[in-house]
């Protein structure tokens, strides 16, 4: 992680900006989660070193604009998840529409698909894409199986 903060620290200084320690909390608070984040879950993961809300998120529009995040939006909430130095750079995303949770979908085969759409699209509209978004909305499996036990006991009745 140390070795991912200076790279953070170095791309901010190389861009005019600082790095400054709430800026490394709220990057050390994004490396260590592993998962996708709203403002009020990081504010929460750094209320220890007296950071605001107003604070992370001035942080999270540079990152943002600095590519060293993603932003997520849905149903007006936003996400984030790191994309600079991400060992995931290219994946979909699903979201449980009654958890709320959002899922990273990993898989080589669906990689390779969303390669090809994004070159198709590129070749078919004359573009360039430098970034894409796919998000599956649904069940997860754990609201599945809660859902269908709710079945079962509304048949059983």
């Amino acid at each position: 992680m140390e070795n991912d903060l200076i790279m953070f620290k170095n791309l901010l200084l190389q861009n005019g900006y600082k790095f400054t320690s709430s800026r490394k909390h709220i990057l050390k608070a994004i490396l260590n989660s592993g998962t996708h984040l709203s403002a009020k879950e990081i504010c929460e993961k750094v209320k220890e070193y007296h950071l605001g809300l107003a604070t992370v998120y001035r942080a999270l529009k540079l990152f943002n604009k600095l590519g060293i995040v993603k932003e997520i939006t849905l149903s007006d909430r936003s996400y984030y998840e790191l994309k600079l130095f991400s060992k995931n750079p290219l994946h979909i995303h699903f979201k449980c529409f009654k958890c709320n949770s959002i899922i990273d979908i990993d898989s080589q085969d669906l990689n390779l698909d969303y390669l090809k759409l994004s070159k198709k699209a590129e070749t078919e509209n004359n573009v360039e894409i430098y970034d894409s978004n796919i998000m599956f909305v649904g069940l997860c499996s754990k609201c599945k199986g809660e859902v269908k036990c709710q079945d079962e006991q509304n048949l059983e009745e």
